[in-house]
């Protein structure tokens, strides 16, 4: 069965990471029919925007996306493609799986957890109100008045808003995902302790939603705690389900633990489609130069594999790449012992040797 998905490239090193991928993708045997489309700095100079509609109407045409990083501008310029994505699409769902590959750079070996984190809500909304704007003043005057607490006058706005109905469905969404996937626990992750009416009801509906899948342990961690705990006893944890903040800071935190954002890959899902991207950025100043590691995309690829029930597929690009991590001899600088280390290969030769592995296993 052929299969069409949309590609964006990205910015940065995004096409060249790509590149890689398709290629060990097809190497599969899976066919696949690529609607490449651009988005981000690269389609500004061509549409006037970073995230044109046609992108948008490829992936509802689609239902799958396989993307590159994009780059966000910090503190000014247009807002996160990503983040607009995900919410223009409904993707609500984050999966980031953390897994120790044998040979990488581990602060263990006995990592295996995911991070299900709610995509649409929360202080990444966008619900923004900038320093000395009328709107922003109008803002702090009347939160004040309401909760009879000072804002300082020369602040920004944020609003974190959660919904019973957002967390209902990623609560659920985390149960059946760990249903699935044969996982045992899901641990719900907040600070309920201090955002009493926020992530208090976050808390709230996940323990509603957790008595009707009494097949599966539940239970629940403050954020910081959860940190500690990830680093002192992760093999007491299975399935975190993280409300969007808490979920991104707690991914980078997971991919250190395991050697890296090159080995931290991320699939969006919603109701009528999904987007398969790595957790790390674009890092433009190693674009073009066949230098960075493009696992975090393929393994990615490895999600949306499963994704379209290509298994088979799946198993065999998932274990050629970790073939290639433990002997250690075809990968970039971030997986050597020292970054240093100029027996380290470029981007293109990581392809070519996960393509190898796959032919001595067919």
């Amino acid at each position: 069965m052929r299969h069409s998905v949309t590609l964006l490239p990205g910015d940065g090193v995004g096409p060249e990471i790509c590149d890689a991928t398709v290629r060990v993708l097809e190497a599969t045997g899976v066919e696949f029919d690529w609607d490449v489309q651009q988005a981000g700095e690269a389609a500004i100079a061509e549409f006037g925007t970073p995230l044109p509609e046609q992108v948008l109407a490829s992936i509802r045409k689609n239902k799958v996306a396989l993307k590159g990083p994009i780059t966000t501008p910090i503190g000014s310029g247009f807002r996160s493609v990503n983040v607009s994505l995900r919410q223009q699409l409904d993707l609500f769902a984050l999966v980031r799986p953390i897994k120790a590959y044998k040979g990488a750079r581990n602060l263990r070996d006995d990592l295996d957890f995911v991070i299900v984190r709610e995509n649409t809500e929360d202080i990444y909304a966008g619900l923004e109100f900038e320093l000395g704007t009328p709107d922003c003043e109008h803002l702090i005057t009347e939160i004040s008045g309401l909760l009879k607490k000072t804002i300082r006058p020369d602040s920004g706005l944020s609003i974190k808003s959660i919904s019973v109905s957002g967390t209902k469905r990623i609560v659920e969404f985390a149960f059946d995902y760990a249903r699935k996937n044969k996982r045992r626990k899901v641990t719900a992750v907040h600070k309920a302790n201090i955002m009493k009416h926020t992530d208090g009801l976050f808390l709230a509906v996940a323990r509603q939603v957790a008595e009707k899948n009494p097949d599966i342990e539940f239970e629940d961690r403050i954020v910081d705690n959860m940190c500690m705990q990830l680093v002192l006893r992760p093999k007491e944890y299975d399935v975190l389900c993280c409300p969007n903040l808490y979920g991104d800071i707690i991914s980078d935190l997971g991919a250190g633990m395991i050697g890296g954002l090159g080995l931290a890959p991320g699939a969006n899902i919603g109701t009528n489609g999904a987007v398969f991207e790595a957790t790390h950025g674009s890092a433009p100043k190693y674009a073009g130069q066949n230098k960075v590691n493009p696992m975090a995309v393929m393994l990615s690829g490895v999600l949306m594999l499963r994704h379209l029930e290509e298994v088979a597929a799946a198993d065999a690009l998932e274990g050629a790449i970790a073939q290639v991590i433990a002997i250690g001899k075809n990968v970039t600088y971030d997986l050597k012992e020292k970054r240093g280390d100029t027996t380290a290969v470029g981007t293109s030769q990581v392809a070519d040797a996960i393509v190898a592995q796959l032919k001595a296993g067919a």
